[in-house]
């Protein structure tokens, strides 16, 4: 991916889609610098990394009248922890996907007479900011059992996590459709014989969900596999997975 215009952003938390909301994403990450200097150090102050933490920041447009929308997620989740994804450029399978487990800590709303009502709302993390890549698109409504597109990822080493992020952005049908998500890896993409690494709860409603498994895992191709239940049922979801 080369230099771009910031058009595309995707943003999903919990259940909420945010990108049609939204007009400004700020994701960040760092280091505390602690001052390791000794008399050894040649007259040079030395350095080394204490504490890590993340946060993602969003602005936009503020709606409400379902979970899906951004006063309904924002009011459910504060001061709770969830699943985070950001996609700088779109939420295709394979697209660069960021996926953060973090604590809603800031929701505002409402300003000046004559604006279009604003939000802006902030969250603080409780595990390490993950790098991977989109294994299921928002898009695509699945009504059946099946698996997705096989990507390729890094393997995950020793003292490294395997970090996946489920979000269910819509549930249709009767007699209690369900669908379960499970993250798949293999050795190769034709996923002859896959190792379920995570599975997600039973989703049967708009919601999110964010799970992690520890390395060594060697499997470098990931994807998802899905099951579903019901009558007539029909759910979009966002799957992403990470290494950190």
């Amino acid at each position: 991916m080369g230099i771009f215009v910031l058009t595309n952003v995707r943003m999903f938390g919990g259940g909420c889609d945010f990108t049609a909301r939204s007009n400004k994403v700020e994701l960040a990450a760092e280091f505390e610098s602690k001052e390791s200097t000794t008399f050894a150090s040649a007259g040079w102050k030395e350095f080394m990394a204490g504490l890590g933490s993340a946060a993602l920041a969003a602005e936009g447009f503020w709606e409400a009248g379902d979970t899906g929308m951004v006063d309904d997620d924002a009011w459910a989740s504060m001061g709770s922890v969830g699943g985070y994804t950001v996609c700088p450029h779109g939420a295709a399978v394979g697209d660069l996907a960021w996926t953060l487990n973090a604590l809603r800590a800031k929701y505002k709303l409402g300003g000046q007479v004559g604006d279009i009502a604003p939000f802006s709302t902030a969250v603080s993390s409780s595990w390490p900011l993950g790098r991977g890549k989109v294994l299921h698109p928002p898009g695509t409504a699945r009504t059946a059992t099946g698996s997705g597109t096989a990507v390729e990822l890094q393997a995950t080493a020793t003292g490294q996590y395997l970090y996946s992020t489920l979000h269910v952005l819509s549930v249709a049908g009767t007699s209690t459709p369900t669908l379960t998500v499970r993250l798949q890896s293999d050795v190769d993409n034709t996923f002859g014989s896959p190792t379920t690494q995570i599975t997600f709860s039973a989703a049967t409603a708009i919601g999110g969900q964010i799970s992690r498994v520890a390395g060594p895992i060697t499997d470098t191709w990931l994807r998802g596999d899905w099951t579903i239940s019901g009558t007539n049922p029909s759910f979009l979801f966002v799957l992403a997975a990470a290494v950190k």
